[in-house]
């Protein structure tokens, strides 16, 4: 999986690689609620981590599962970073999610927690997240955490977009608490580099909607 990706407070730009091996060539799912944004986020080089300086981040329990009854989805969770390139690492096993451990986690107050998983293996057999592809609105995502309560989410929203026009509020670090889960998406070009989009689902606390 590869994405490109623009911190919008920290203006970094980071890369999510993952396997150009799958052969999932079905056309993409059909997107429903409020899509992220279409404009262009185009790469500008690798970086660090965003910086956190001058913020007091209360930091949430980490994520360890991320489960969607209703699509069957259900993946052991651990914490990734970035290479020394600025690349976003993914676990090389289909069957676990990667939570980017330098954004909100699940459960935070405000901004986007993102947890990210290959649609396929090097074999071509489907990861977890490739059940993102049958999620519905108002489905319950429900993230357990290291030593704390289980977090519940509901999707409101689907959408495909290419690899390099990921947008920067799915990294966002303020605003209204939401849970990102991102995944490929068809088609699956091997001539450049493999899949050419994501799949990205937005769902947002089931408190705060209750709470509206």
């Amino acid at each position: 999986m590869a994405v490109a990706v623009l911190a919008a407070v920290a203006a970094v730009v980071l890369g999510v690689l993952g396997s150009a091996q799958g052969r999932q060539q079905a056309a993409p799912p059909v997107g429903f609620g409020a899509a992220p944004s279409a404009s262009a986020v185009k790469p500008s080089g690798a970086a660090s981590p965003p910086s956190m300086a001058g913020r007091t981040v209360v930091r949430q329990p980490a994520p360890a599962r991320v489960l969607v009854p209703g699509v069957g989805l259900d993946a052991r969770v651990e914490g990734v970073g970035v290479t020394p390139r600025g690349d976003m690492t993914v676990p090389d096993d289909p069957a676990v999610a990667g939570w980017y451990r330098y954004g909100p986690a699940p459960g935070s107050s405000e901004g986007s927690a993102v947890l990210v998983g290959h649609l396929d293996g090097e074999t071509g057999d489907l990861g977890e997240f490739a059940a993102l592809r049958d999620v519905r609105a108002g489905d319950t995502v429900e993230v357990r955490r290291a030593g704390a309560e289980p977090v519940a989410y509901r999707v409101t929203a689907r959408a495909t977009v290419p690899k390099d026009e990921l947008p920067p509020s799915a990294f966002r670090r303020s605003g209204p608490p939401v849970l990102t889960l991102i995944t490929c998406a068809p088609p699956f070009e091997p001539e450049r580099g493999g899949y050419t989009a994501n799949l990205v689902v937005t769902a947002e606390p089931v408190d705060a909607r209750q709470a509206r």
